[in-house]
């Protein structure tokens, strides 16, 4: 979609933003953008809103004022429970603090990281920006930000352990977190009191490489942000681009894309029912998902080439056309996965050990996926229907005929089964389409270098755990001026310290395992 912001000015911010929560019904905060918009403009940040009613989406535009040195914007955490993190996420890399957030930490960078690396003026010069061999300084405290009666900025101090914590490090060592996620744990007893993330060990600066690469360019790394959603994660890149350019694809190309992003899925689903199972113990079960898992790459690799990185989709089409046995292997595929999947239940789904570590673990209601951001099967668990293939349409989701899988207890268990579902909703989707495929070309051609015109968009795919999203503004160059991706996990993981304060630290894992993140896509 393309932005059409609305602005309210900085003292009418918080109560215009209360205004679309709470009588407009925007309900679902997407993401809040960062971005320095230039010299004249200063810091300021993005927020896209959504009506869980009607799908309607609307686009805020809110300048931070200057204070001293420092940039602030008023917090909406207590508006939507997802601004949490993306605040901090904001405040990172961009330095803006939030007035009333009551936890102004990095949440990617070391605390002793200098400077804000997104903004436009900041040095690259690794001599003087360069991390150092020590150990990180631990904090004990946060600090809360808020103006006073004089305009100051004042820092008013929280403690985030009091001296009777027991805190435990789960992780950044990658079993059962799935990756090099550090849950810090406050217990007691074996009973869970609160949580907080520490993400960024596999940070590569990726939004911030997109600033500096050719749009062509920027496309080989969204498949190595969620590499079990790769094809959907370019689906979103070259969508937003092809937008802004109103570049209009042939039908094969929609029908291709179409297909390979729900073999994509069905490629997550089988690992996600494996390493749920891997992570309860159950080793037989774990290998199931992964002999069916090489079937499906097997059909994938001879067209793209690729298994785990498919590079495949290009700005206005294709990078090849479909391998002249893609249909018939497709077709196969399918016939021999559907009895497949009742495998995994007989062996580990229907297990009465799984039944006792996922019911009623993680509980989630539909409300809180709602204001914490909670997509994908972990939010349709709870009964929020958030697919974006039914929301907001794409490629060809409009014209198949698919349920979205929606469950009521919103727990581990039924993750789970939300998953097995949909790798069934899947294989209707491509049985729909693969013996249609029109002819036509597999690449609408472009000049060598590509330019977008200026403005901003916002397009978003269906990713294999929620809603993976691109933001582009663009100022007429060959190079994006902002390019900020929506990734499913971090709203996932935010949501984590919501559905296990109360819960025994073993609950910690089996609901990690059921929610589906994968690290490199929430540190991108």
């Amino acid at each position: 979609m393309k932005l059409e912001n609305k602005e309210f000015g900085f003292d009418s911010f918080a109560a215009e933003m209360a205004k679309l929560k709470n009588e407009k019904h925007f309900d679902y905060l997407v993401t809040v953008v960062g971005e320095d918009f230039g010299a004249e403009e200063g810091l300021g940040c993005i927020y896209i809103l959504e009506n869980t009613d009607t799908h309607e989406r609307c686009s805020v535009r809110q300048l931070a004022k200057k204070v001293g040195e420092e940039s602030v914007v008023p917090s909406v955490c207590r508006l939507w429970a997802d601004a949490d993190l993306l605040e901090r996420e904001v405040y990172d890399f961009y330095g803006i603090k939030f007035l009333g957030h009551p936890d102004m930490r990095r949440l990617y960078l070391r605390n002793d990281f200098k400077g804000y690396p997104l903004r436009k003026d900041y040095d690259m010069d690794p001599a003087k920006n360069m991390y150092t061999t020590e150990d990180d300084v631990e904090l004990d405290t946060t600090t809360e930000w808020n103006l006073d009666k004089n305009g100051e900025l004042v820092g008013t101090p929280h403690p985030l352990f009091t001296d009777d914590n027991f805190v435990v490090n789960i992780g950044p060592q990658h079993p059962s977190t799935h990756g090099v996620l550090r849950l810090q744990t406050v217990l007691d007893g074996e009973t869970v009191v609160k949580i907080y993330p520490h993400l960024g060990y596999i940070h590569r600066g990726i939004e911030k490489l997109c600033e500096q690469f050719t749009y062509p360019q920027t496309l080989a790394l969204t498949d190595r942000m969620n590499y079990l959603s790769a094809m959907m994660n370019r689906h979103a890149l070259v969508g937003v681009i092809e937008e802004g350019m109103g570049i209009e694809l042939s039908d094969r190309i929609k029908y291709v894309r179409t297909i390979m992003d729900e073999l994509q899925r069905i490629d997550n689903h089988l690992l996600y029912t494996a390493c749920c199972a891997q992570d309860l113990g159950a080793l037989t079960a774990f290998l199931y998902g992964m002999r069916d898992r090489e079937h499906v790459l097997n059909v994938m690799e001879e067209t793209t080439g690729g298994r785990l990185i498919q590079n495949y989709y290009r700005i206005g089409g294709l990078q090849a056309d479909i391998d002249p046995h893609f249909v018939s292997n497709v077709k196969e595929l399918c016939r021999y996965l559907r009895p497949m999947v009742q495998e995994y239940l007989d062996v580990f789904g229907d297990n009465v050990i799984t039944h006792q570590r996922f019911r009623n673990i993680g509980f989630m209601s539909e409300q809180d996926c709602i204001s914490y951001g909670v997509t994908g099967p972990a939010g349709r668990a709870s009964g929020w229907k958030n697919d974006v293939r039914k929301n907001h349409p794409y490629a060809m989701y409009d014209k198949v005929d698919f349920e979205q899988v929606t469950l009521s207890h919103g727990d581990s268990m039924d993750r789970y089964y939300c998953h097995i579902q949909e790798i069934y909703q899947s294989l209707n989707i491509i049985e729909q389409l693969v013996d249609n495929i029109p002819e036509g070309d597999f690449y609408i051609k472009q000049k060598p270098i590509i330019k977008v015109p200026e403005g901003q968009w916002y397009f978003s795919v269906e990713g294999a755990s929620g809603e993976f999203g691109a933001y582009l503004d663009s100022r007429g160059d060959k190079t994006a001026y902002r390019l900020k991706f929506r990734p499913m996990g971090l709203s996932l993981v935010g949501a984590m310290d919501k559905m296990l304060c109360g819960e025994k630290i073993a609950d910690l894992v089996t609901t990690g395992a059921a929610l589906d993140f994968v690290i490199p896509d929430i540190d991108r």
